[in-house]
């Protein structure tokens, strides 16, 4: 297994602090998918990254290939959605984890 992140880029750099009842609902789906990854082992850790420039998501996932880390971004709600947000996903080769 391999280690990568999945950078979560958002419609807009106010997002989410400007988020539409429609953007909420397909964030609680999100947080959703994400908690079930968790639980099943593939996500490592996820959540907001709050920076001068404007807010992104962070998913570090474990993963057999770039392609299946691909297709755990593809199948995020909020992705499935087309509401402009989009996945960058960059390997991550070597990783310490506390035990």
């Amino acid at each position: 297994m391999a280690y990568f992140l999945l950078r979560l880029e958002p419609p807009r750099p106010s997002f989410p602090f400007d988020a539409t009842e429609a953007e909420k609902a397909q964030f609680s789906a999100h947080s959703g998918y994400w908690m079930e990854q968790a639980e099943a082992g593939a996500a490592i850790a996820v959540g907001p990254v709050f920076e001068p420039g404007g807010t992104w998501g962070l998913a570090l996932v474990e993963a057999a290939d770039a392609a299946q880390a691909e297709a755990l971004g593809e199948a995020d709600p909020v992705l499935m959605a087309q509401a402009g947000f989009r996945y960058t996903v960059s390997p991550v080769p070597s990783l310490i984890l506390r035990r």
